[in-house]
């Protein structure tokens, strides 16, 4: 299997022996070794995933690299958090997504309206399996944990990605901008609950759910 680790915050240097990986089309910044690369349809989920895709237009282009050597992924200067599975699911915004084990296996699920805030449709990616991704973020990202004691709410254009058994939902709520009358709308939030992770990042995506 692939070994992921970071250089810094924002550079991801993959060691392949004969390894595949899947990344962000374009993301590759530097390798070494006997590498190849060639795209992927339908964000690596061939011809079903592509029509799959641009029915619910969650947009993902992605390429495979192989072979044996160190392979160097970035993306806009933006910071990379790596996340390990376990058999189990992350739900992540494909903007985020840089690069995955080729064991895991990438879909699309529908999601509400959460995707709509963000202009992407009703759908998110999925990443499913056992191995490594790499997410990233704009500035540092935090995790937070979800809790039946201690569900969380979360500003729909800050959101990056979750894992874990945590249900869902869109709901009206007023920020500080609101409440001092800069808001141009109404505001906006995501309510997670049960038990898992939520990654966020302090930054705001512009969001057609109203200012948030």
């Amino acid at each position: 299997m692939a070994q992921f680790r970071l250089q810094g915050s924002k550079v991801l240097a993959v060691t392949m022996t004969g390894d595949a990986v899947k990344a962000k089309n374009g993301s590759m910044v530097a390798y070494d070794g006997q590498i190849s690369f060639k795209k992927l349809s339908g964000g690596g989920e061939g011809v079903r995933g592509m029509v799959t895709r641009r029915l619910t237009g969650e947009q993902m282009v992605m390429m495979e690299a192989s072979g044996s050597g160190t392979c160097y992924f970035a993306d806009r200067a933006s910071e990379i958090n790596l996340v390990q599975l376990n058999g189990d699911k992350l739900y992540v915004e494909s903007s985020n997504l840089l690069c995955t084990d080729s064991a895991l296996r990438t879909g699309t699920s529908f999601t509400g309206l959460r995707g709509a805030s963000q202009g992407n449709g009703l759908f998110t990616t999925t990443v499913e399996g056992t191995g490594q991704a790499a997410i990233m973020s704009d500035g540092p990202a935090v995790v937070l944990r979800v809790s039946a004691q201690y569900p969380l709410s979360v500003d729909p254009g800050a959101y990056i990605a979750h894992q874990g058994d945590l249900r869902q939902q869109f709901q009206s709520g007023v920020t500080f901008r609101t409440f001092l009358g800069e808001g141009g709308g109404e505001a906006f939030q995501i309510r997670f609950e049960g038990e898992g992770l939520v990654y966020v990042q302090p930054s705001e995506r512009n969001t057609v759910g109203g200012d948030v």
